[in-house]
């Protein structure tokens, strides 16, 4: 998942490197060996992984705020990324509202929160605006 501006402009820049490896691949003449097919299935199937991580992000970043339903509390982290960057927050913003440091919110995101707290992520949930509802069933 594609977290910050940073992130999305790296794998634009890796989509085109793929994308003219590929045409190289596909460009030699010859008939096409099975190694040959397996760079180019393994080239397609990244450059389709990465275009959908900036298809995701661009999505997020352009509609809005919207609802994110979670099924697990594991699914948490994913969705206070997936809120803030629908909210059309950065991380140094986020890190403002919360009066921590930008590298904070970096660390955090990219360990997707293990070493945030409770607390901390009532308060990172707080000022994503985030409402959070759900049902609490016992499974033992």
């Amino acid at each position: 998942m594609i977290k910050n501006e940073r992130q999305y402009k790296i794998t634009k820049s890796q989509i085109a490197k793929f994308e003219a490896a590929l045409g190289e691949l596909t460009a030699r003449s010859g008939a096409k060996s099975r190694l040959r097919k397996l760079e180019e299935d393994a080239l397609r199937s990244q450059l389709d992984e990465l275009r959908s991580e900036v298809e995701q992000f661009e999505e997020l970043r352009s509609g809005g705020p919207k609802p994110i339903h979670i099924d697990s509390f594991d699914e948490l982290p994913r969705a206070l990324v997936e809120a803030r960057i629908g909210a059309g927050l950065s991380q140094k913003d986020l890190a403002g509202r919360l009066d921590l440091k930008e590298q904070q919110i970096q660390r955090y995101e990219a360990t997707d929160y293990c070493s945030a707290s409770l607390t901390r992520l009532k308060e990172i949930a707080k000022a994503l605006g985030v409402n959070i509802a759900g049902e609490m069933t016992h499974s033992g």
